[in-house]
């Protein structure tokens, strides 16, 4: 459902991305719920989930469910074998090969040169290449922990995207003004500080996007809220939307069993996203201010 505004230069439309789908079972149940009877409208899907198929399923079913690819280069199983991409796993012979597990540890081997672009490219278009041969129609990419961020990342990945036929890309920055208004408004200091920093890099995301022909939303929000995106958070993103195209990046789903053996910090936290996305007040919140939601499906073609 959109919020009724007519496609103009002058309308502030909005993105809403569920991340992580085929993370788990639970995940899926609540993207799928989210599209249904809340504001997602956009999804971006893990080629190496545990609940790969239970995911191609959901989105074949739900087809107003508009999919892309979550690009995984940090924690987990690559799908080419490890020496294939070994610039990208860690260096622990105790334990099975795998991504790095941090994206700190990432980011270092980024900025030195650690990492090798061509792996980069082979591993994010055999994650891009199982979507597309399970038959689903991608329109966008995104990478999971915004590893695209880095210049030795976002290349590679901009050009196994294009490869494949895609047209959109994720813009992991928020404009710095408006990073201010949520760090006071939100009080997610080190977060808020952490963003701001990486923003050095927008520079070159542009002159990528332009080298590429790619195209992507104005920037996102959502980063700096990530595991505490609530109603609150919620109302103040929507009165910080300026004009132009964004995307909101958000988590919903259950926190089921299966959610528990992953390793991640997000799991109580989805379903309070969950419960605010399918909200009476999240949709006033976008009416309140103006805001069409739309999908990436739908960026591409207006």
């Amino acid at each position: 459902m959109r919020l009724g505004f007519r496609y103009t230069h002058s309308v502030r439309r909005l993105i809403i991305n569920a991340d992580d789908f085929a993370m788990t079972a639970g995940i899926n149940r609540g993207i799928e719920q989210a599209c249904r009877d809340g504001l997602v409208r956009s999804t971006t899907l893990m080629a190496a989930g545990a609940a790969f198929d239970d995911a191609v399923a959901v989105a074949k079913r739900n087809p107003a469910l508009d999919v892309g690819c979550h690009v995984v280069l940090i924690g987990g199983q690559p799908l080419l074998p490890i020496e294939q991409v070994a610039s990208l796993g860690r260096a622990d012979g105790n334990r099975p090969p795998a991504f790095r597990a941090g994206i700190v540890g990432f980011g270092r081997a980024a900025l030195t040169g650690k990492i090798d672009g061509r792996e980069v490219h082979a591993e994010a278009a055999a994650q891009i290449e199982k979507l597309q041969r399970a038959g689903l129609a991608l329109s966008h990419v995104d990478t999971h922990k915004h590893t695209h961020i880095f210049p030795a990342v976002l290349r590679p990945l901009l050009e196994a995207a294009s490869d494949c036929g895609i047209g959109a890309v994720r813009s992991p920055f928020t404009p710095l003004r408006l990073l201010a208004a949520q760090l006071f408004r939100l009080r997610q200091w080190s977060r808020s500080t952490q963003v701001a920093l990486l923003r050095l890099f927008h520079g070159e995301f542009a002159r990528e996007l332009k080298r590429t022909g790619m195209r992507s939303p104005d920037g996102s929000f959502g980063i700096v809220s990530t595991g505490s995106l609530n109603a609150r958070a919620f109302a103040a993103i929507a009165a910080a939307v300026p004009e132009g195209t964004w995307e909101l990046v958000c988590h919903p789903g259950y926190a089921d069993a299966a959610l528990r053996q992953v390793a991640t910090r997000l799991r109580e936290s989805r379903e309070s996203e969950l419960e605010l996305l399918c909200s009476a007040s999240a949709r006033a919140s976008l009416e309140r201010n103006g805001i069409e939601v739309i999908s990436y499906r739908d960026f591409l073609a207006g």
